[in-house]
């Protein structure tokens, strides 16, 4: 669903990548992990096109979208998720879930499936943002992309700052997502133990270079890797 390749960024002379390639098919969680200044915001933020690439290709369901503007890329089908649950605190739930939307009319019926992926949300829906709680946003702003009908999600830190009781569930709820959906998610996270606990694939960035790439389950088993790159 979604093929980078070659993708090398670059802030002044200082590389963010250096020819990153990664695939992430439909139906699966890709987690792309490292420590801080690994390159992980900076793929995510370059494949959705908020930052230009020096060399490299993104291609999105067999469309290339490396040098297309951002609106086109939402319209063919990416949703873009970045850290820090960006609500609009001063809008309801409800008004916050609509704009995901609003470019294509989302339909009531599509609001009620977001309500039924995140219940929370549901008795909550006329609440203003700014009364929900760190989780609540977390799914506030996924729900919101998913308004969009992206055929991949990039999630971008959804753990930051969360209780690991919330980070499970967030996890969880992502993980069902996928499994009852085509949805292709593309998952940078910083907590490495948990992301691989729900991905498919685990891919190890190092000062923005891919030093592993394999099934998820082996990366985690993976004791000199874990300890050389993931933290624990």
């Amino acid at each position: 669903m979604l093929e980078i390749t070659g993708l090398v960024t670059a802030y002044g002379p200082v590389k963010a990548l250096d020819g990153v390639s990664i695939s992430v098919p439909k139906g699966k969680i890709t987690a792309v992990l490292g420590a801080n200044g690994a390159g992980k915001t900076s793929l995510l933020r370059t494949v959705s096109g908020l930052v230009k690439s020096r060399a490299g290709k993104v291609v999105l369901d067999g469309t290339d979208i490396t040098r297309k503007p951002v609106e086109d890329m939402v319209r063919l089908g990416m949703a873009h998720v970045p850290e820090g649950r960006g609500v609009i605190a001063e809008l309801t739930v409800e008004e916050n879930l609509r704009l995901g939307g609003l470019w294509r009319k989302g339909t009531a019926e599509e609001m009620e499936e977001v309500y039924r992926i995140f219940p929370p949300l549901d008795q909550r829906r006329r609440r203003t943002a700014h009364t929900l709680s760190g989780g609540e946003r977390q799914m506030l702003v996924v729900g919101r992309a998913l308004l969009a009908k992206p055929k991949v999600l990039l999630l971008d830190e959804p753990s930051l700052g969360l209780a690991p009781l919330v980070v499970n569930q967030i996890f969880g709820l992502v993980r069902d997502l996928v499994d009852s959906t085509d949805l292709a998610v593309l998952l940078v996270e910083q907590n490495a133990k948990s992301a691989l606990g729900i991905a498919d694939t685990g891919v190890v960035l190092n000062l923005g270079r891919v030093v592993a790439t394999d099934d998820a389950a082996t990366l985690a088993a993976d004791e000199q890797l874990r300890h050389a790159y993931l933290g624990f």
